[in-house]
């Protein structure tokens, strides 16, 4: 089975760590970011993966290797020009020729890979989104009025928005939407899917899941390191 993972940004938010070491390749514990999502996607059968490079493309592919070390066959695909977080596949058109993964390399899950890809095989969409639910702290109280008066007031409530993880289920039929070598953005594959009115799917994980895009976010990885990711010595 194949996988797509995404390391070519800039890490442009976690300045300056980002200056030397490409966001993939940060350290957590033990290891880097997408040598975790490697060995994750190994576990569930994933033995041929596709890394997509363009900032420090060559710094990646001398760390990550061919993959032999983690039980994986790993190729690259090098950026001429930044192509989002969807165009780096029109470059890989030729190679993915049955359903596949693609996820962002800056994210860290232990979402069940197998169940979801199963998932996603079964609908009747090229397309299937896996979504999360998380809190956002809100900043003021909320007021809940009826006929001219206040019966409630909510201090500083969290909001649960719905939003994208960054993992992706993809069937081959996808490429006819997606433009060669240009720029285009996982979003708005999504709106020319909707505003053609073809099927996206969505799948609701539950599992735990950690976009690293900002500083904080990388203590916290570290953290979830040793809780959710350290394997047993």
């Amino acid at each position: 089975m194949k996988a797509v993972i995404l390391a070519g940004g800039l890490g442009s938010r976690l300045k300056p760590i980002t200056e030397t070491i490409p966001k993939p390749l940060l350290p957590i514990g033990e290891k880097s970011v997408l040598e975790i999502q490697i060995q994750n996607l190994a576990r569930y059968g994933f033995n041929e993966i596709f890394i997509a490079t363009y900032y420090k493309s060559d710094y990646v592919e001398s760390f990550i290797g061919d993959g032999k070390k983690m039980g994986v066959c790993i190729r690259f695909s090098k950026e001429e020009k930044p192509l989002g977080t969807c165009g780096p596949l029109s470059l890989l058109q030729r190679e993915l020729t049955e359903p596949f993964i693609l996820m962002n390399g800056d994210i860290l899950s232990n979402i069940d890979i197998k169940k979801l890809f199963g998932f996603a095989v079964e609908k009747k969409s090229d397309l299937t989104v896996v979504t999360k639910i998380i809190k956002a702290p809100f900043q003021f109280g909320k007021v809940i009025s009826k006929d001219d008066f206040i019966v409630d007031v909510i201090e500083k409530p969290d909001l649960e928005l719905e939003i994208l993880a960054g993992i992706y289920v993809m069937k081959p039929g996808i490429f006819e939407l997606i433009p060669q070598n240009t720029y285009f953005g996982i979003d708005q594959l999504i709106k020319k899917m909707l505003a053609q009115s073809i099927p996206v799917a969505t799948y609701l994980m539950s599992e735990y899941w950690l976009d690293i895009g900002m500083l904080e976010d990388y203590s916290e990885a570290q953290v979830a390191y040793e809780k959710h990711f350290k394997e047993p010595s």
